[in-house]
């Protein structure tokens, strides 16, 4: 196994630095934050390189929130500065994990994400009979630095990115990754790549695929895939992480699957009833906003669509067609 050296002069460029400002303020541009960043920008990343090449960067402090988006998450939030270096260090790293990644590995990749992950699962579901849905536990939460680290030790050798590394991840206790880090999405991805290989390449599983924590097997034999679940039990806990048991179940693909908000069947696709219900609250939410001048019309609109961009993946002309009414009668048109 190859392992990539002579990195870290490449995190530390101007370049690289200046393409991570750009991409760190994607969305933010209008935040105080990102504004004051950008007042003096190559002031800012030049103190950045001299922070990094002198070895004297640190994290700063985490802003910690809760986002209930559909389950309560809870959010760690780097300081601009920070989300900065980390965009120049995924930059250069990314691309070395990418190539040992499996195809079928949805979560936080260029040209994947939540709808082809879905085309797919249909795809597998209309060749076979049943499905099983893993879970892990606390997956984020329950990532050990450690386990992590030997992870990332396989594919880099270069001592200053690693030694940038160790600073991002002991800036959170031992295990736990932060939900809010971009590099978390990256090593999320990284900790469970070795069971992603084991499934297809040892339980010689076909019909897998992977979004972040979710594990997805299609097979035709429902004791097969007990037998694979519980080898997967028993990899996870190799790597101290654990098999959440109650939401780890087999399905007939023929009567449909939650899978990414959507119940999936093999010939077709629809809404799951939990996300239409929150969309009704989410609209009654804004009225109200709306009546105090807290929101704009504009927000509230470009949220609606964004709401209908994903219901449209679906099959559900008609329910949007009976959203759409129930908001005229609001007086909301998105």
């Amino acid at each position: 196994m190859k392992r990539q050296g002579y990195l870290f002069e490449e995190i530390c460029s101007f370049e690289n630095l200046l393409k991570a400002a750009k991409k760190a303020q994607r969305g933010k541009r209008f935040k105080k934050s990102t504004a004051v960043f950008n007042l003096e920008l190559e002031r800012e990343l030049l103190f950045i390189q001299d922070k990094l090449k002198s070895g004297t960067y640190q994290m700063g402090a985490y802003r910690h929130f809760f986002v209930f988006d559909p389950k309560r998450r809870f959010i760690s939030a780097a300081p601009y500065f920070d989300r900065v270096v980390q965009h120049a260090l995924c930059n250069v790293i990314e691309p070395i994990f990418e190539k040992s990644f499996i195809y079928d590995s949805y979560a936080c990749r260029k040209e994947k994400g939540t709808h082809k992950a879905v085309d797919r699962f249909t795809e597998f579901a209309r060749r076979t009979v049943y499905v099983l849905k893993c879970d892990v536990r606390n997956y984020f939460a329950s990532i050990d630095h450690d386990v992590l680290f030997q992870m990332i030790q396989r594919k880099i050798k270069d001592p200053k990115v690693l030694w940038l590394i160790g600073v991002i991840l002991d800036s959170t206790p031992n295990p736990d990754i932060p939900i809010g880090n971009l590099t978390s999405q990256i090593f999320a991805n990284l900790y469970l790549n070795g069971l992603d290989h084991f499934i297809k390449e040892e339980l010689k599983c076909r019909f897998y695929l992977r979004y972040m924590d979710d594990l997805i097997l299609f097979g035709d034999k429902k004791t097969e895939l007990t037998e694979r679940k519980e080898a997967i039990a028993r990899h996870l806990e190799s790597v101290k992480l654990t098999l959440h048991q109650k939401k780890s179940q087999i399905y007939q693909t023929r009567s449909g699957v939650p899978f990414l908000g959507y119940k999936v069947y093999p010939t077709h696709r629809l809404v799951v009833t939990q996300n239409i219900c929150r969309f009704r609250r989410r609209t009654k939410k804004f009225m109200r906003l709306l009546l105090m001048k807290v929101i704009s019309g504009e927000k509230i609109a470009a949220s609606i669509q964004s709401w209908l961009g994903y219901a449209g993946h679906a099959d559900s002309h008609h329910l949007c067609k009976t959203l759409l009414s129930e908001l005229a009668m609001k007086g909301i048109s998105p």
